[in-house]
């Protein structure tokens, strides 16, 4: 595989479509049958594969299957929903349109409220949008998964951020249709329906939205959704959740996940925006050619399979010697760097410290709700000054530095950057977007970046796409590829075994169940005895006591925060049947989670 170019057979893209496939998952939760080698491919194959599955986003739907992004009822439903929003911004008086999410759903809810909000005061009009992520602010840049599971915390999150609002549209993301938090606001919404409109943002059928008991809660997730359905026909609320297909990572729904919800929500603000400011009545043909410069981005981004292979390649190698990754960016642009970078810990036992995210500007460019975060510890210290004092004294060769940056930044203050970075590595490179016949511009300036870097990509855009604003589009385009980066660098480092993220934190109840299906899955095992595997490693004991399996799910996820390698210790002690102790030797002897998995199945044959 590694010296081959992969293919993918039509067949193969098709195949989780199919009603014995994994029929247990979700969708957002089963494996991709395309990446089922990924662990094993070369830097360029591991590119195609995320294409591969990226392109599934925009695949049409056929019958007896699931809808997709460009079903007539999902295309329908965001008119809809564009219209409630042109309405609030016509006469925003009292209003607001509200987006929230956990992790990346809530960091993304960020992105696009600051940036319209943006376009909004540029307009000399009034800000509508405002967002919610679970676990406050600090959750845009590190993981903060327990509050994902506190229902109540939703809602009176929700509740705070609408004080004296007489109507507001609230857009609940929950990629699995499964967060608590995301359920709590959507249940709340419905019991005040004079005040609020609510829509879910999701990517599996309602049928498979989570149906587990919630603290404190008598409804579930699937409950809420039903109760939503029903009010859906008087559009009294509204569900937007095609199938983008599994991710290229089981259930990492950073990826395909994070980039739908993104294009879902700037369809629907985009066509308000043009309804309410250039008198673009929203129509179901307009809203079908945004979505084609969406997929026509996808292909434009990996259209440099090669470059991004390289880039991927050198962070891979960074991550191998125990190095690190930065990225240092511009605008938008930059805030995608801190996102990615946040999602390695959760995503991949990443420690915070290999992949990290710098914007230009600090906090006062990101215009978070709560500020500056710097006080909250060094991990919070994002703008370039920050890596100029605290990272760059240590850097070296083996360190990979990544520039990411558009024709509209300063490229005199790139330069400068990079002239800094280079006085301790070489290993630097840059991401540039600029547009065709634009070049020109900065030459002088680009031209001593492209000498300073290892590699420049730079990704020539035409300067009037079709449809959609091109900032949306450098941003997907960024996202794609910094998803990639990471993800692969992973990879490279050992952290996938097949797809699987073998090393997942198990920090809320979504990814308990998720560590105990993946137990399941490699052992082969009884769920019982999975569980119990688990417990044993995360509490490192090899006997049971009572207290703890008498615990709740929150109780054992609180312990889970102070501990590292859970999986792979638990899933050692089952293959094996030595001890914990003995299993962390295992680990240490070998710490490629991947390989020390493989030592242990070859064992067993």
């Amino acid at each position: 595989m590694a010296g081959t170019d992969w293919t993918c057979s039509p067949a193969t893209m098709h195949a989780w479509e199919f009603p014995d496939y994994e029929p247990s998952l979700p969708v957002s939760e089963k494996s991709n049958p395309l990446t089922r080698d990924i662990d094993r491919a070369s830097a360029n194959n591991i590119v195609r594969m995320l294409q591969a599955c990226d392109t599934q986003m925009f695949q049409e739907d056929s019958e007896d299957t699931y809808q997709r992004l460009s079903s007539e009822r999902v295309v329908e439903t965001i008119m809809e929903v564009a219209k409630r929003v042109e309405l609030i911004l016509k006469d925003p008086q009292d209003s607001l349109v509200v987006l929230s999410g956990c992790g990346t759903s809530g960091r993304l809810a960020f992105l696009i409220t600051t940036g319209f909000n943006k376009a909004l005061r540029e307009l000399n009009q009034t800000s509508v949008y405002s967002y919610i992520v679970a676990g406050g602010d600090r959750a845009l840049l590190s993981s903060q998964e327990a509050p994902e599971d506190d229902p109540k915390q939703g809602m009176f999150t929700l509740k705070k951020v609408c004080e004296g609002k007489k109507r507001v549209l609230f857009v609940g993301i929950s990629c699995g249709l499964s967060a608590p938090f995301v359920a709590g606001q959507l249940d709340f919404c419905m019991q005040h329906p004079e005040v609020y409109t609510p829509v879910l943002v999701g990517f599996n059928p309602t049928h498979q939205a989570r149906d587990d008991p919630m603290p404190g809660c008598t409804f579930t997730f699937r409950s809420v959704v039903q109760r939503m359905q029903e009010l859906s026909k008087s559009q009294k609320a509204f569900l937007i959740n095609p199938a983008v297909g599994p991710e290229a990572i089981s259930g990492s729904s950073r990826m395909k996940g994070g980039s739908s919800t993104k294009i879902l929500l700037e369809l629907v603000l985009s066509a308000a925006h043009a309804a309410t400011f250039t008198n673009m009545p929203v129509t179901y043909k307009g809203i079908l050619q945004h979505m084609e410069a969406y997929k026509q981005t996808l292909d434009i981004t990996y259209a440099q399979t090669a470059e991004i292979a390289a880039l991927l390649e050198a962070a891979g190698q960074s991550l191998r010697c125990g190095r690190r990754v930065c990225y240092l960016g511009w605008g938008s642009v930059a805030i995608l760097g801190l996102i990615d970078a946040s999602e390695c810990n959760p995503t991949f036992g990443a420690d915070f410290e290999d992949v990290r995210g710098f914007i230009s500007g600090g906090y006062r460019e990101m215009n978070n709700n709560e500020g500056p975060l710097s006080s909250l510890g060094s991990d919070f210290c994002v703008a370039h000054e920050d890596f100029l004092h605290l990272v760059l004294p240590s850097l070296n060769d083996q360190d990979t530095v990544l520039l990411l940056y558009t024709h509209s930044d300063n490229i005199s203050e790139v330069a400068k950057l990079a002239h800094r970075a280079r006085e301790k590595t070489s290993n630097i490179h840059a991401v540039y977007h600029q547009v065709d016949g634009d070049a020109a511009a900065a030459a002088e300036q680009q031209d001593d970046i492209d000498r300073l870097c290892s590699s420049s990509l730079k990704i020539t855009w035409a300067s009037s796409p079709a449809s959609g604003s091109l900032l949306h589009m450098w941003e997907l385009s960024t996202k794609l590829l910094l998803n990639a980066v990471s993800t692969g660098a992973h990879i490279l480092k050992g952290k996938i075994y097949q797809n699987d993220m073998i090393d997942v934190q198990v920090t809320n109840s979504k990814l308990y169940r998720r560590a105990t299906r993946l137990l399941q899955k490699l052992s082969g095992y009884p769920e019982s005895k999975c569980e119990e595997a688990l417990l044993k490693s995360l509490y490192h004991v090899d006997t049971l006591t009572i207290d703890i399996t008498s615990s709740d799910i929150t109780a054992h996820t609180r312990t889970a925060r102070n501990r590292t390698k859970v999986v792979p210790l638990a899933l050692v002690c089952l293959l094996t049947g030595c001890t914990v102790m003995e299993a962390e030797s295992h680990l240490e002897q070998q710490p490629i989670v991947r390989e020390a998995v493989e030592t242990c199945l070859s064992k067993l044959v």
